[in-house]
Parts: structure tokens; C-alpha cells; sequence
């Protein structure tokens, strides 16, 4: 089948790489010409595992090519995706500006039936909207357009677009059904569903999914907050929880709250839809309040650690993409506490495997961006953990020792177990679980200004 997708961000990358690795002949449409020039070299702009080996093995194959000429790039396509950005707005209404200016400019290019699909996630009533351009040029019997939202997990996304646990698309047309039903038959072959539904319901389905996964994330952050007053931990509550069939053990882990590209955009768009029709969707509005201040709470506890003075500490940060085996930074927590830090007069050593060049342009050369993790730590006050990358859960922790200046670990990912961190000599403070170690602190806080640990103390 033939092909074009417009757009080369995440989900289109993704979405043409692996339409092209089942055989169909795609082109890749975007305006940077920058970003289509290495492509074509066959090296992708974002960091996605197994990504840029597709790529490169389907270029080669002349299975997909790339073209910043949306008309070249449309020519004798049967579906035409559009990948494009919507960017929550002020009020947190997704800007359909790119999606309807691309629908405007298709509605003088297409010449022959063509399915147009929103790939990108989009407000309830969007496929009526891009109908609605597309018809001020072309014949209604030109074109149909469908609601076919995408459920990748940044990290693994590959994996979820090749075995999806299920197909969305939503059409009223069986002529754009079947074309559709044909494409993803490859991907389906093992019996998960393609569930076919109008496009308001595979709309509202996009956003339904992510919200209830955030408000998932929220509630045990929640409980997190709730087990360390009570004296409980939130580790066994989650694992007594997640045995429940009827609840299951996914996005259960507390945290420092959730970002990327999704939930905080998807969250805030259902909320504004809820809004604009009169409901006062409480479960949503509590799910965002919850993740603002659960990002806040790392910070609370180093500053509490600290006597509230920060000034002249300097911290080593673990992580700063939104969540490991991604470069993306989109509403990442580490952000938050790097701007918390810094305005405390703190300094910050920070260390990602991917993400550190997304961060610099951000900040600049006010957080130093180190070689390694333990080069993040050199003589720092304390480590804090912030994304739970793999090389991060056995760390040397002699080398942690013998590198800090004081003897603390802040992890907001509960990335150890309580009994390992007992046996050592750390101050050592997590999500929902008591403190390590609280004699630490006490000595700590009591010590004078020019304290400095005495090395070699674990054995």
C-alpha cells in the first residue's frame, strides 16, 4: 500500500518506520529540512530502542524515503496520516492550527479517493473539523477521514506498534474501514482486536486511556504521601493492590509524578472537552493537581533535610528524560526540581544516559552536565534519583560513600529496597516508605557548616 505521512516527529517516525517494515511503500513529509536531511542518512532525530536499526534496514530496502514537499510527498497515496503537533494552550485546549492548515492545503493537492487519518491525539469532534476544510476544495466522494490514535509507550514503542494489545479506528465510511482493516491486518495476526466505532468515540477513547492511567499514577502518589504518615509501605500496599485481577499491577509505582508528551497534554484536553460541555470532571481536575504537587516533593524533603538552606549545597542528579529509555523531556520532574534547586542557591551536577543535550538547551551552562553518575556526584551534598534508568540499581555504593560530602540519598523512583539500604551508612529517604538511617540527619543537621564525612567508613 502506499503510503505518506505527515509529520516525522515520535509518532510518525515511529508510525512510517513500521508500516514500511511490513511491506507498504511510505513517504515521510516534513517542513525541517534539517531533520529530513538525516533521516534520509538514515539516523533518527529521537532517542526510541531498535528505532534507527528499522530505519536504516528500510531505507535500504527503498521501502521508505523522505520529503520536505508535501505534494511530491501525497502523490498516488491511499492513506495519508497526519502526524502533526497539537500543543496544549493556556487553558489546555490542543491547537489544531498545523492539523486544519495541512488539511487546507491537501483539500487543492488530492485528485483521487484518499483516506485521511488523525494520528496525532486530537479534541473530540476533530475528524469533523479536517472534513470540514477538506470539503471547501474537494468532492465528498474524495476523501474520508478516520480517527486512528496511537497508544506507544515512549521506550517501547517499536514493540507496541509491531504486537499492539489493540487496534482504535473510527469511521462511518466502509470503504476507509476496509483500506484500514487491510493495512493493519499484519499487526493483528495473533488475534488482538481492531475495534472499529465512530470518530467521536475513538477521540474520546485516546484521551479516556491516558487519563486513566495518570489518574492511576496520581492515586498511588497519593497513597504514597498518606503510607509515610500513617507508617505503612507503600511498596507491599502495591503489590497487595496490584494482585487483584481486577486491578492489576501497571502504572502502580509512586513516584515524583508523570510527564512526556501524553498524559499531561491528554489529561489537560479532557478536562478543557469536560469544560466546554458543562461537566465538572473532578477525578480529572484532582489527577493534575496531584501531579504538580507531586513533583514538589522531592524537593520538600531535601530541604527539610538541609534546615531549609540550600544555599552552597550542590547536588548530583540521576536522571532527567521523564521516565528511562527515552531522550524526552516534555514535562519531566527533573526540570522542576532543577529550577526549585537552583533558586534555592543550590548547584546542580546532573547525568542522563540520553537526555542531557535536551536539558543543556534549557538551562544552559547553569547545571554542569557530567561525564558519568559518579562524575555527577564529585563531592555533592547529596545524590537524588529522578528517573529510573537500569544503570542506576547497582550503583558502587563504596564510590557513593567516598564521593559525597554527606552521606544521602533522595530517590524518587524507590529504584532500592529498604532492607539493602540498611545495610549501609546513608541517609536514605524514598516515596511512601520510611527513612533509612534517620540518626544521618540528626548528625548531619547538627554538625557545623564546614562538616565534611570521613571517608572509608563502609566496610
Amino acid at each position: 500500500m502506499q503510503l505518506a505521512i505527515i509529520g516525522t516527529g515520535y509518532v510518525g517516525l515511529v508510525t512510517g518506520t513500521c508500516f514500511a517494515e511490513t511491506g507498504n511503500n511510505v513517504m515521510c513529509i516534513d517542513i525541517n529540512e534539517e531533520k529530513i536531511n538525516q533521516l534520509r542518512a538514515g539516523k533518527t532525530p529521537i532517542y526510541e530502542p531498535g528505532l534507527e536499526n528499522l530505519l536504516e534496514r528500510n531505507i535500504k530496502e527503498k521501502r521508505i524515503s523522505f520529503t520536505t514537499s508535501l505534494s511530491e510527498g501525497i502523490k498516488g497515496a491511499q492513506i495519508i496520516f497526519l502526524a502533526l503537533p497539537t500543543p496544549p494552550g493556556k487553558d489546555g485546549e490542543a491547537d489544531l492550527q498545523y492539523v486544519l492548515d495541512v488539511a487546507a492545503q491537501l483539500s487543492n493537492m488530492i485528485t483521487e479517493y484518499t483516506v485521511i487519518v488523525n494520528k496525532s491525539t486530537v479534541p473530540v469532534g476533530t475528524a469533523e473539523k479536517v472534513s470540514s476544510v477538506l470539503a471547501l476544495n474537494l468532492d465528498k466522494e474524495l476523501f474520508d477521514v478516520v480517527s486512528n490514535p496511537e497508544f506507544l509507550r515512549e521506550g517501547v514503542a517499536v514493540d507496541d506498534f509491531l504486537k499492539p494489545d489493540r487496534v482504535v479506528v473510527g469511521t462511518s465510511s466502509e470503504r476507509a474501514q476496509k483500506l484500514m482493516e487491510e493495512l493493519y491486518q499484519p499487526f493483528v495476526r495473533q488475534g488482538n482486536p481492531i475495534y472499529f466505532m465512530d470518530e467521536r468515540s475513538s477521540e474520546m477513547t485516546k484521551y479516556a486511556a491516558n487519563a486513566y492511567l495518570a489518574m492511576r499514577i496520581s492515586f498511588m502518589n497519593e497513597m504514597s504521601l498518606l503510607c509515610e504518615k500513617a507508617g505503612a509501605n507503600v511498596d507491599w500496599v502495591r503489590v497487595g493492590m496490584g494482585s487483584d485481577s481486577r486491578i492489576g499491577k501497571r502504572f502502580l509505582f509512586p513516584g515524583v509524578g508523570y510527564g512526556g508528551s501524553c498524559f499531561p497534554k491528554d489529561v489537560q484536553a479532557l478536562a478543557r472537552t469536560a469544560r466546554e460541555h458543562d461537566f465538572n470532571f473532578n477525578l480529572v481536575e484532582m489527577t493534575m493537581q496531584v501531579n504538580d504537587r507531586q513533583k514538589t516533593v522531592l524537593g520538600k524533603k531535601i530541604k527539610e533535610y538541609f534546615g531549609n538552606d540550600l544555599s552552597g549545597k550542590t547536588f548530583g542528579i540521576w536522571g532527567l528524560a521523564f521516565k528511562p529509555e527515552t531522550d524526552d523531556i516534555r514535562e519531566a520532574p527533573a526540570l522542576e526540581l532543577i529550577k526549585e534547586l537552583t533558586a534555592a542557591g543550590a548547584s546542580v551536577r546532573a547525568f542522563d544516559p540520553e537526555a542531557m543535550d535536551n536539558v543543556r538547551r534549557i538551562f544552559g551552562e547553569s547545571v554542569y552536565f557530567a561525564e558519568d553518575m559518579y562524575d555527577a556526584i564529585n563531592d555533592a551534598d547529596a545524590v537524588i534519583i529522578v528517573t529510573e534508568w537500569s544503570e542506576f540499581r547497582n550503583p558502587d555504593f563504596k564510590r557513593i560513600e567516598e564521593t559525597l560530602r554527606h552521606p544521602a540519598i533522595f530517590d524518587g523512583r524507590n529504584v532500592y529496597t529498604l532492607d539493602k539500604m540498611m545495610t549501609l551508612p546513608f541517609y536514605y529517604e524514598s516515596i511512601g516508605r520510611k527513612i533509612v538511617n534517620e540518626k544521618v540527619r540528626l548528625e548531619v543537621n547538627n554538625a557545623s557548616d564546614s562538616f565534611v564525612r570521613q571517608r572509608g567508613t563502609l566496610d
